[in-house]
């Protein structure tokens, strides 16, 4: 049963009056990731039959272009001048996304974590003071390609480059809440109630199949579109621990500093720079459009669609535990979920006018499934 965030809400609203008038939140510098963050980073759980692994951003720059309307407007950029290309650019991939198979930097199959759930693909971990004993740490996922659901068959959504997040609120260095990025929402609960934590506390968190959306359960979970329901698959398959190798950061609201990194991402990210975090563009191509033989679409639902921005625009000043300004609903039983994995339904009333659409990319041989 669901109740609003008071709590955190209402005792942070004061303190960030000035994130909503546009001005940066003080921040105490620190030297480095707190200790809790990294005793409290979640686990995360792949699914067992995941296709598309965790990627390395320093690899996905280099297979992609910067393009404003479909037309190159640079060479392929690095970490040290992303963010001087136009905030208006889509990275836009230098290979077929709609190739089979697929291109290895795409699937990052030598990337899927080892044994002990490391993973050559540094993660991205920020933390930001939120003060009163307030901070938030968001786990930022990235990965080069996200594998959209199916409906009856039917692939929707998807699309190069994916950033998903965690993040957990904490008051005086202890998990207060936590929050689960899936799709264009997600998912926020009290740290007592979450549901699946490991035996030292750390929270569990099962990637979607494909998409990647972060859920707190396994199964099948469901999210709904103008005309029907889609349905994301978890289970506790591979493990990846973010803790073992990422770059650090703190965000006062305006500035990023760094907070030294772990792995390969610790070592690499002095000479990085901070720039690369405050760029607004898109990380991957722009949505086809509806004359390229690759998209097809519906309802307002497309085969592929534009890639994501980056950790900067994901609300990391927010007020509430989730991102949303309409209210916080805190998850505090578990939301049922289906067991078994199936493409997605359409609603009845949408019903004919899909199963006509269906028909015509069948009589034109538009394949439909990849």
């Amino acid at each position: 049963m669901a109740s609003r965030a008071v709590f955190a809400s209402t005792v942070l609203v004061s303190l960030f009056s000035c994130v909503a008038h546009g001005t940066s939140l003080p921040l105490q510098k620190r030297d480095a990731i707190p200790d809790y963050a990294l005793t409290y980073a979640p686990q995360t759980y792949l699914y067992s039959g995941e296709e598309y692994f965790p990627s390395d951003i320093v690899e996905h720059l280099a297979h992609t272009v910067p393009k404003v309307n479909f037309s190159a407007v640079g060479d392929a950029a690095t970490l040290q001048t992303l963010n001087a290309v136009s905030t208006d650019a889509f990275l836009t991939s230098l290979d077929d996304p709609d190739a089979d198979p697929r291109a290895d930097w795409m699937t990052s199959v030598a990337n899927k974590p080892d044994g002990d759930g490391l993973s050559p693909a540094p993660a991205t971990i920020i933390a930001v003071n939120k003060a009163d004993g307030f901070v938030d740490v968001f786990y930022f996922y990235f990965y080069s390609f996200d594998l959209g659901n199916k409906v009856l068959g039917v692939r929707f959504g998807n699309h190069i480059g994916d950033w998903e997040h965690s993040m957990i609120r904490f008051k005086d260095s202890k998990p207060a809440y936590v929050y689960l990025s899936a799709h264009s929402s997600g998912t926020s609960f009290t740290y007592d109630a979450y549901p699946a934590k490991t035996d030292d506390g750390r929270p569990k968190v099962y990637v979607g199949t494909g998409t990647h959306a972060n859920y707190a359960y396994t199964g099948e979970q469901d999210y709904v579109l103008p005309f029907g329901l889609l349905h994301d698959t978890t289970d506790e398959g591979t493990l990846w621990d973010v803790a073992k190798n990422f770059r650090g950061y703190w965000y006062d609201g305006s500035a990023f500093t760094s907070a030294g990194g772990v792995g390969a991402g610790g070592q690499t990210q002095d000479a990085e720079g901070l720039d690369w975090l405050n760029w607004l563009g898109r990380w991957g191509d722009e949505q086809y459009p509806d004359d390229d033989d690759r998209q097809y679409g519906i309802f307002g639902q497309y085969h592929y669609v534009s890639g994501p921005t980056g950790p900067v625009d994901k609300k990391l000043t927010r007020t509430d535990v989730c991102p949303s300004t309409d209210g916080c609903d805190i998850e505090g039983a578990r939301v049922a979920s289906r067991r078994e994995a199936g493409d997605g339904e359409v609603y009845d009333e949408y019903r004919p006018e899909f199963d006509e659409f269906k028909q015509g990319l069948d009589d034109n041989d538009v394949p439909y499934s990849h």
